[in-house]
C-alpha cells in the first residue's frame, strides 16, 4: 500500500465465532485489508453495515434471525455503498441463486483457498463482481426445468440489445473474461468492456454476476450449451 491508498474496509457475517476467527486471521495478514466489525447475524449484519458503512460484507447464507439472503436484500435495498460476498457450502446452492438475485456481487465456497478469498474481496471492493462460472453453472443445471422453453419468444427486456450486445453477454454468461471474450471476438479488451457496460446500463444490471443469472433465467443460455 502507498500512504495515499485506504485499507479495505470488511465486515464478517457469520454465526460461528471460530469460522469468523479464521477468516481474521487470514484477512488480517493483509495490509490492505481491515476487518471493522463481525457479525453474528443477519439482522446484527445489516445494522453493523448501517452504521460501519463497510466497503464488503463477507456474508455466511445460514444464519440465526436472518439469513444471508434476506440480509443481503436488505442492505442492497437500503442502497448502502456496500458490496456483499456471499460465503457458502454446495448443499445450500438454492440460498446462492437468491443472494444473487437480491444483489450479492459474487460467491465463494467456504473452502476456498486463503488467497482466493483475498483476491475476491479485492476485486468486489473495485466494485467488479466475483463469478464462479463452473459453480453457478452447477447451480442452474439443479433448476433447468424451471427455466424458460429455449424455443419461446425471448423477452422483451432484451430487444433493447444490439446484435454484438447479446453475443457479449452469452459469453460472459458461459464464464468468460473481457479479454477471453475479445479474443473470440477480435476486438480489443476495452471494446468488450464498453459493451459489458451497455448491457448492465440498458438491462438494469448491477455487475456481471446478476447478468449472468438474467442471461440463464431468461433462456438466452441453457445449462450444458
Amino acid at each position: 500500500m502507498t500512504g495515499t491508498e485506504r485499507p479495505v474496509r470488511i465486515l464478517l457475517a457469520d454465526d460461528q465465532p471460530l469460522l469468523r476467527t479464521g477468516f481474521r486471521m487470514v484477512l488480517g495478514a493483509e495490509e490492505d485489508l481491515d476487518i471493522v466489525g463481525e457479525a453474528g447475524d443477519g439482522a446484527e449484519a445489516v445494522d453493523l453495515a448501517r452504521r460501519l458503512l463497510p466497503d464488503v460484507v463477507l456474508m455466511d447464507i445460514r444464519m440465526p434471525r436472518m439469513d444471508g439472503v434476506a440480509a443481503t436484500r436488505a442492505i442492497v435495498d437500503a442502497r448502502l455503498p456496500v458490496r456483499v460476498l456471499i460465503l457458502t457450502t454446495f448443499d445450500l446452492d438454492e440460498y446462492v441463486v437468491g443472494a444473487l438475485r437480491a444483489g450479492a456481487s459474487g460467491f465463494l465456497a467456504k473452502d476456498v483457498p486463503a488467497e482466493d478469498l483475498v483476491t475476491a474481496i479485492r476485486t468486489v471492493a473495485a466494485g467488479e463482481a466475483v463469478v464462479a462460472p463452473r459453480i453457478l453453472k452447477r447451480l442452474l443445471d439443479r433448476f433447468a426445468e424451471s427455466l424458460p422453453d429455449p424455443s419461446a419468444t425471448p423477452p422483451k427486456a432484451l430487444d433493447s440489445l444490439t446484435e454484438r450486445e447479446r453475443e457479449v453477454l452469452i459469453q460472459v454468461a458461459r464464464g468468460l473474461s473481457n479479454a477471453e471474450i475479445a479474443g473470440a471476438l477480435s476486438v480489443s479488451e476495452t471494446t468488450i468492456k464498453t459493451h459489458v457496460g451497455h448491457v448492465l446500463t440498458k438491462l438494469g444490471l448491477r455487475d456481471r454476476v446478476q447478468a449472468v443469472v438474467l442471461a440463464y433465467e431468461t433462456g438466452l443460455v441453457r445449462p450444458g450449451a
